[in-house]
């Protein structure tokens, strides 16, 4: 059967009293220590062997010494009294400066262009701060899972969160490999994809996502078919790049693999835009200094990708 086990209101009232008596055998030396006056040390102790039902003292006028069951109390309170005490520190010294354990759920593709040079500034400004990346394509519960923040594309943070932009908005692309289209020539219109092989990406709900794009300013999704099914965007850019076939991939990751000509876009006036990654956590009132630190170390620098990823109005229109 359940039981229903609680802490009853005051269970801790005069152990602080006892303990200070109980090492200096004296109720004044008690009371200069803890800063009130003898009779209110007495009284603590007093309602405090009320309630514990045994006499913890042996009072004299020249002295002042323990019970039996005052010897046992003693054993056990000192040091669950000093623990809690001990407890309470460590508490207190995470919330008045940046220190601790700093968990972030992240999808696994944003490490390395996102994360690692952002996590390399804050661990050098931030010492005592010990960041635990958790890359995972799931979304999680935050509170549940015991993680401090996360991050994710903007339409797929919730509304009740608090949100930090990390990136302007960007670009979902169509990419394939210089040898693919050679082969298989280029598509020009969002119809043409039936023809070619398209990489997949499969949803943490199990679903197989479809590419969307954006013709004239209405947003569409097609289902496409192709060689290779993946869980994650990093697999499918690899892919692309030994010309499997084509990929759809938010703009910044395929950025460099562009640039060196490994990768080329196609479908540019369709391309969608997504809002960004964002930082997100559940609620600001119960942000600790490890947590406001980061954020604020985020935000004091420039957007990432700001100067490669900005959507040109060009590459909207058809």
């Amino acid at each position: 059967m359940k039981q229903n086990f609680t802490v009853r209101q005051g269970a801790l009232d005069g152990v602080e009293a006892f303990l200070t008596v109980a090492q200096h055998r004296s109720f004044r030396k008690a009371a200069a220590e803890l800063g009130v006056t003898p009779s209110a040390v007495s009284q603590a102790v007093r309602v405090l062997e009320t309630r514990i039902g045994a006499a913890l003292f042996m009072r004299t006028t020249r002295s002042v010494g323990l019970t039996e069951a005052g010897e046992r109390f003693l054993s056990r309170a000192k040091p669950a009294f000093e623990e809690l005490v001990a407890a309470s520190e460590v508490a207190r010294g995470l919330g008045e400066r940046p220190a601790g354990l700093l968990r972030l759920s992240v999808p696994r593709a944003v490490v390395p262009i996102l994360l690692e040079p952002l996590i390399a500034s804050f661990c050098k400004a931030y010492p005592e701060v010990e960041v635990e990346i958790v890359a995972s394509k799931e979304l999680i519960d935050l509170a549940a899972e015991g993680f401090d923040a996360g991050i994710r594309l903007g339409q797929f943070v919730a509304a009740d969160m608090v949100a930090v932009p990390l990136t302007p908005p960007f670009r979902f692309i169509v990419v394939g490999s210089p040898a693919y289209f050679a082969a298989r020539g280029r598509p020009r219109h969002t119809d043409d994809l039936r023809e070619h092989a398209c990489l997949r990406w499969r949803r943490s709900s199990g679903a197989l996502a479809l590419w969307s794009f954006n013709d004239n300013g209405q947003a569409m999704e097609i289902a496409v078919s192709g060689p290779l099914i993946a869980s994650d965007f990093l697999t499918m850019l690899g892919a692309a790049m030994e010309g499997v076939g084509l990929a759809q991939l938010p703009e910044p990751m395929a950025a460099e693999a562009l640039k060196a000509g490994k990768l080329v876009q196609v479908l540019e006036p369709f391309a969608p835009v997504t809002p960004g990654l964002f930082l997100y956590y559940p609620d600001r009132r119960q942000i600790l200094p490890k947590l406001r630190a980061f954020i604020d170390h985020v935000k004091s620098r420039p957007p990432v990708g700001d100067d490669k990823t900005r959507v040109s109005r060009a590459g909207r229109r058809r």
